[in-house]
């Protein structure tokens, strides 16, 4: 048995969090962490509060069918869910973020770059294939 290098760790970490996700079309975690120490964590879902998507069926995306609404087709108008990025970084303190990784389960979209980036996270990590059991991921580096 081989001990995992940091980045597979808290890419596994991710994996765990975003069993928690309350969305019928996906699930995805985050989990940022700086100086090797986890600093919160995030799953996608609907706010705080309010009825979720999978629990309480109250997404209008996720009634919808892969056929009228394609995976990824980039329009998320409908949908009620934040993202497990967006999660992740409201839960954190902008001390904590700043110069920290942020480990994700996939790609994350063009805006959650942007709220990452304002977050002064300096490095994200997903992998490149998620059906791999994250044995290859990638590392981008962000300033």
């Amino acid at each position: 048995m081989t001990r995992p290098d940091w980045d597979q760790y808290f890419l596994e970490i991710a994996e765990v969090v975003s069993s928690r996700a309350d969305c019928t079309r996906a699930k995805h975690g985050a989990v940022i962490v700086r100086d090797n120490r986890i600093v919160a964590t995030g799953y996608n879902g609907a706010a705080p509060g309010e009825p979720g998507c999978l629990t309480d069926g109250a997404c209008p995306r996720g009634q919808k069918s892969y056929s009228e609404v394609p995976s990824l087709s980039g329009d998320y108008s409908d949908c009620i869910s934040l993202h497990a990025e967006v999660n992740a970084i409201a839960y954190a303190d902008r001390n904590q973020t700043h110069q920290a990784t942020i480990y994700i389960t996939g790609e994350p979209c063009s805006w959650c770059r942007k709220v990452i980036k304002s977050a002064g996270i300096k490095r994200i990590v997903y992998p490149l294939e998620p059906t791999v059991r994250f044995r290859r991921y990638r590392m981008r580096e962000e300033s």
